[in-house]
């Protein structure tokens, strides 16, 4: 296509042009390979695409595009594309027919191609020649989140051999483009990891658009490498590659106190020591704990109704009109009396004393099977008969508003935090971080390569056989070196908006093996989904995801400033990997709060307006007293709370804010806190 301008026996993809005044490098993407048309299309200024007029009215399609190409056009727009050209081959040579042809293609490919998008016939080489002059003057447009970093695409890379067993340094080749960069920062090698820079080497242009530099290249030995400048980094600036925060397993050791700060305790505890007064009826003894009284009343008796004197936290801050409203207090106190006359047996359980285990979930079953609504209500889950469900639930709490109570961020972190950063104001420091780089394409560093010139990278510290894949030329595609910002190779919580694509069918479960592609970089990850909650600084998790509507997915990585698009691929065994999701990165946060829901269930067994006898939440008393603080909802709207236990077998009295059907179900939300998974390795080649 270019051989016109320059040399027919051509050894590299790149060729200068002194006629168009143009230096180009032409790849040609491998159909039917997914994985490396996403990598080229990364470093693209401009995708051409070939259609042939014929494929118009061939099959049974009504477009041009086969489903590889909708697959490729869809992640390419997730990505953001760069400019866009369209050839047209096979075009008839009569005038008439050749244009009515064209506009019905154009016709069709516009709807799914950029409106700045070109098309070109592509018959001759007169054709082509009017491409490149029409190129030649176009306004180039690329994807912002690509014109934040500085790149290099390889036009040679090779292996050196480095000090250290199985490490080598591997030495890339190419064009510096978007930004300056400097021998100081880390880089990215696409497919990889993160890296130190041992030296910028500054080369002669191997392909100067000048004629007059061409016969200078031409003149030297073409076995030469011709050095004009060398950047080596200087230890006190360089960037250090810091992956993992090295924690202290000891940090979070309290000591022991001194004998006088053991006697200053006791004395402050002698002056504070306060009891309860007697509390009116109906007040839980949450409400009880903040409610105190300078006499020492020895008559106190808040706690009869949980003679176990413990039971499940729960966050009472915002209560419902149920819980606040005296009038409805006053109903339930009234009806108090008549509720234990009008409840046959009172607090004995005659019809489940003697059911068997087998029984009760036989029955339980049964129930499940007339009531339960698993699309509207998929967090249920049934209460373990064999283990006490104050032991089986013992992570999760009760919470009396999901939208406005408090849960401490910090609380009961697991260990992978101790490895992770985090930020005190990301999008302060993401604006200094910016402004750090604007500075460096400014200044005239004397450790800074500059944009646009031809560079040798010297990336230490790569395995060896990580290297020799990326070398290999059976691989097909050229290396892609990136330079990061601040910060950018330290892993930390990082959360994307992900929408499941319209092509994969099967479903996405929460925490299994994905593999990311977050700009130019891949890595495997373990995401954890979650609602998208605009008012709320809560999520609740979600088991899977779900076709038609967006959610959050949170995974650990290494720390990127957004703007970055996600494309999200499954491997599948001796197939291209298949499209699971697209979306783009949120924001980088660990304190995000992500609950998992449970509900569980129980039905009414006898109802007299108000109150209810429910039975099979749970199967013991013990379980009945140790979640009496959290509050009921029915699926018929009602509130309610737990009374008292009935019987042996974990049947329970429960009082509502409004009457209750027989047919409702009885439902108790628990939640805590959800983590993604650490990834056992981020990078898989």
């Amino acid at each position: 296509m270019f051989a016109a301008g320059g040399d027919e026996h051509l050894t590299s993809n790149t060729v200068a042009s002194s006629t168009y005044k143009l230096r180009t490098t032409v790849l040609q993407a491998p159909y039917g390979d997914l994985t490396s048309c996403m990598e080229l299309a990364k470093v693209a200024d401009l995708l051409a695409f070939v259609v042939s007029a014929n494929s118009l009215y061939v099959g049974d399609s009504s477009s041009p595009i086969d489903e590889f190409g909708s697959q490729c056009l869809s992640v390419f727009r997730a990505m953001g594309l760069p400019s866009t050209a369209v050839f047209i081959r096979d075009l008839p040579s009569d005038t008439k027919s050749r244009q009515e042809l064209k506009k019905a293609t154009v016709s069709f490919l516009s709807p799914e191609l950029p409106e700045d998008t070109k098309f070109y016939a592509a018959e001759t080489k007169d054709d082509l020649h009017k491409f490149m002059w029409l190129f030649k003057e176009q306004h180039l447009s690329s994807p912002h989140w690509r014109n934040q970093r500085p790149y290099v695409m390889s036009e040679e890379a090779s292996i050196k051999p480095g000090d250290s067993i199985g490490l080598c340094t591997l030495i890339v080749s190419g064009y510096l483009r978007a930004h300056n960069l400097s021998v100081n920062q880390l880089v990215h090698v696409s497919g990889a990891g993160d890296f130190q820079l041992g030296e910028i080497d500054i080369l002669k242009d191997p392909f100067p658009v000048s004629e007059r530099k061409k016969i200078d290249a031409m003149d030297s030995d073409d076995n030469q490498i011709q050095i004009v400048d060398t950047f080596v980094p200087d230890p006190l600036n360089q960037e250090p590659l810091l992956v993992e925060n090295i924690s202290d397993p000891l940090a979070g050791e309290q000591t022991w106190p001194t004998e006088a700060e053991m006697e200053e305790a006791h004395e402050n505890n002698k002056q504070r020591k306060l009891v309860k007064r007697l509390l009116p009826r109906g007040t839980s003894e949450y409400q009880a704990a903040w409610i105190v009284d300078d006499t020492d009343d020895e008559g106190n008796d808040s706690e009869d109704d949980n003679p176990d004197g413990a039971g499940m936290v729960i966050d009472e801050k915002d209560r419902s009109e149920y819980g606040s409203d005296g009038s409805d207090m006053d109903a339930v106190s009234h009806c108090r009396e008549k509720f234990d006359e009008e409840t046959i047996g009172g607090t004995e359980m005659g019809d489940d004393e003697n059911l068997t285990n087998e029984q009760i979930q036989a029955e339980i079953k049964k129930i499940k099977e007339s009531n339960a609504e698993d699309e509207e209500f998929p967090d249920e889950v049934e209460t373990p008969l064999d283990v006490p469900a104050k032991k089986r639930f013992a992570k999760y709490r009760g919470l009396k508003s999901f939208r406005t109570s408090s849960w401490d961020p910090k609380e009961s972190l697991p260990p992978e935090y101790a490895k992770i950063f985090a930020f005190d104001n990301f999008a302060r420091t993401q604006k200094h971080v910016l402004a750090k780089t604007a500075e460096l394409d400014r200044g005239s560093s004397k450790d800074c390569a500059q944009i646009g010139s031809y560079v040798m990278l010297h990336v230490k510290n790569v395995p060896t056989d990580v290297a020799s894949k990326l070398c290999h030329p059976s691989r097909g595609l050229p290396v892609v070196v990136s330079g990061l910002l601040q910060h950018e190779s330290k892993i930390s919580v990082l959360h994307f908006s992900i929408k499941k694509h319209d092509s994969y069918e099967a479903p996405v479960k929460c925490k299994e093996h994905l593999t990311f592609n977050v700009g130019f970089r891949q890595f495997t990850a373990r995401p954890l989904f979650s609602s998208d909650n605009i008012n709320c600084n809560k999520h609740k998790m979600e088991r899977f995801l779900h076709h038609g509507r967006f959610s959050i997915a949170s995974v650990y990585a290494p720390i990127t400033f957004p703007p970055a698009p996600l494309i999200v691929l499954k491997n599948r065994d001796g197939e291209q990997p298949a499209i699971a999701a697209v979306g783009s990165l949120k924001t980088v946060d660990p304190d995000q709060v992500i609950l998992k829901k449970i509900v569980l269930t129980g039905y009414p067994q006898r109802v007299s307006k108000l109150k209810a006898i429910v039975r099979y939440m749970f199967h013991s008393p013990e379980d009945v007293r140790w979640f009496k603080p959290v509050e009921l909802w029915t699926k018929h709207g009602r509130r309610g709370r737990i009374k008292e236990t009935v019987g042996t077998h974990g049947s329970m009295k429960c009082i509502f804010n409004s009457s209750v059907q027989q047919h409702d179900t009885v439902c108790m939300s628990l939640y805590k806190r959800a983590y993604p998974k650490w990834p056992e390795q981020l990078y898989q080649i």
